[in-house]
């Protein structure tokens, strides 16, 4: 993605340049272009108005492909929680993110929620009744939390710790908490990185994540697993991020 959609760290020109690099180099790596949700899907997360809002910004500080380019994000994201219902692994490369938008309002770079889009609409399929939702990103989800955090059908966790260890031993205990689930999702943001903004994990940490959720899914959820990219703002490494992580997605991560 070279060109921005707006102005925002997130939509960064090139901002996923070195992943798209690194994943269309691997030959067990599949890429499927994104389609627009359509409004009946946002319906499910968001209210008319927010839709709106989202329609009509003319901020100068943000750009009037933002409505386009979110809608694609979302029906990528539901494409990607499709794929993943076969018991293999998905992660969508999607911009902008989501967990920041709520019901009725955003911010933090992101417009529709797209993990919420993706699962409700899952749900209003009856294709699962229930999901474990992991967000690593190094902010808190406060959009998944406002849309589906009173659904008790859904548990969400925002793992803490300082380091590797600490940090797969917080996500570890939730998932050993977790009651039976009908499948995982992250929303993965690599902000915790290292050498990012977090300055708290490393490469083979996200792909140790990936591998917990890959042992989860195959124990739990019938493999049913996927990611969307949330957060990640050290653009040279990032593709080695979620290479790591969906390795370990896979079940392939070693370090």
């Amino acid at each position: 993605m070279k060109n921005s959609y707006d102005g925002t760290p997130a939509g960064a020109p090139g901002r996923l340049d070195t992943a798209l690099e690194v994943l269309e180099n691997q030959p067990d790596y599949i890429f499927i272009e994104a389609i627009q949700a359509t409004e009946t899907q946002l319906l499910l997360a968001h209210t008319s108005g927010h839709i709106s809002m989202v329609k009509s910004e003319s901020d100068s500080y943000y750009s009037s492909r933002v409505y386009e380019i979110a809608l694609l994000a979302a029906g990528g994201a539901i494409q990607t929680a499709e794929l993943s219902l076969s018991g293999d692994p998905a992660f969508g490369l999607i911009r902008p993110p989501g967990h920041h938008a709520s019901r009725s309002s955003y911010w933090g770079f992101c417009y529709f929620n797209n993990i919420a889009v993706s699962l409700l609409t899952l749900k209003a399929r009856d294709l699962i009744k229930s999901a474990f939702i992991l967000d690593f990103d190094l902010h808190e989800g406060d959009g998944n939390i406002n849309i589906l955090g009173d659904d008790k059908s859904f548990t969400i966790h925002n793992p803490h710790g300082r380091g590797d260890d600490a940090f797969l031993a917080d996500i570890k205990r939730a998932m050993d908490e977790c009651p039976d689930v009908d499948i995982i999702v992250a929303s993965a943001g690599f902000d915790q990185y290292i050498d990012g903004w977090g300055g708290n994990i490393t490469t083979a940490c996200f792909g140790k994540i990936g591998l917990l959720m890959y042992e989860f899914a195959l124990e739990r959820c019938g493999g049913r697993r996927y990611g969307l990219l949330e957060g990640g703002y050290n653009h040279s490494d990032l593709g080695a991020n979620i290479f790591a992580f969906c390795e370990g997605l896979r079940g392939t991560f070693s370090q």
